[in-house]
């Protein structure tokens, strides 16, 4: 018998969908427990029913089935970074697991990965690593709940800042989740980096991260994609790795925030949903510049002429 994590997140019943979609994102064989249900069965067979599923306030429940060669803590980490991207509310276990076992699960898998041709996230915890000539190292400890940089979306969106990025640039990384990011366009050569996020806590560890790479031009502040992002500044280069429907919001508006013939990074995007970004930008006024792919995941990125 195959050994497995159950991941599950409770919700309010009306973002059941919403969190359905984004544990997809990850396996297409999810459990949901919809309390809905249990209202359209039958009076006939009511009274055999657990009285506590006939709670009118039971919130409804996502779940994955996490096999045991597979990191169920970076699992976690994506579901957590997008729930908070969309502004849903989810309760996250990891059903069977010990609180030692989830804050560990990340070390037992986290090893020095390239995530560009010179970018390198090494665990804040390896003492051993040694660079190779060129390498720029990222040292990372995301704990519980925010990216490592092995997920193919962040690899995507660092490697269109390692090609494109100019030394000088003003960055700007929104929904920074770690700060993974902005660390690698500050240690890129930018000039200066604003990265913002909807939830505080990302904000917080994004500070800590800054702060344990020795990253002194970044700037971390809490905002609803770029509601609170200075309209005074034009940025060089804007990275989003958040998820299509998010990154939906900012196509018309992103023109406005860059520089002449600056670039708009849109990772967390999957297969189906490219043409449908890709429009909603170029209406925006910018143009298609660049096309990324590793397995179903997607960045595009955007010029401002």
């Amino acid at each position: 018998m195959q050994d497995w994590t159950q991941l599950r997140a409770e919700c309010d019943v009306r973002d059941l969908e919403r969190v359905a979609a984004i544990f997809t994102m990850l396996d297409s064989r999810i459990m949901v427990e919809d309390p809905r249900d249990v209202e359209e069965i039958g009076t006939w067979y009511g009274e055999l029913i657990d009285e506590e599923l006939k709670r009118p306030d039971r919130p409804a429940a996502v779940s994955i089935f996490v096999p045991a060669e597979k990191n169920f803590g970076e699992y976690a980490d994506f579901i957590r970074q997008r729930a908070g991207a969309e502004g849903l509310k989810i309760k996250l276990e990891a059903v069977g697991r010990s609180e030692k076992e989830w804050a560990d699960a990340w070390k037992k898998y986290y090893r020095p990965l390239k995530i560009g041709k010179r970018l390198v996230v090494v665990p804040a915890w390896d003492k051993e690593y040694s660079p190779e000539p060129g390498a720029i190292v990222i040292r990372m400890d995301p704990g519980m709940a925010f990216g490592s940089g092995t997920h193919e979306s962040t690899r995507l969106c660092a490697g269109l800042l390692e090609q494109y990025m100019q030394p000088g640039a003003q960055v700007l990384d929104v929904g920074t989740g770690s700060g993974i990011l902005a660390i690698a366009a500050s240690l890129l050569g930018a000039k200066a980096v604003d990265a913002c996020d909807l939830d505080p806590v990302a904000v917080r560890v994004a500070r800590d991260n800054f702060e344990a790479n020795g990253i002194k031009n970044a700037c971390a502040f809490e905002s609803d994609l770029l509601a609170k992002v200075p309209h005074n500044v034009q940025y060089d280069f804007i990275c989003a790795n958040i998820v299509a429907d998010i990154v939906l919001r900012m196509a018309a508006d992103a023109k406005d925030y860059l520089s002449s013939g600056g670039y708009f990074a849109a990772s967390g995007i999957i297969e189906p949903q490219k043409d449908k970004v890709t429009k909603a930008f170029e209406k925006g006024g910018l143009a298609l510049a660049a096309t990324i792919t590793e397995n179903d995941w997607v960045a595009l990125l955007f010029k401002k002429p």
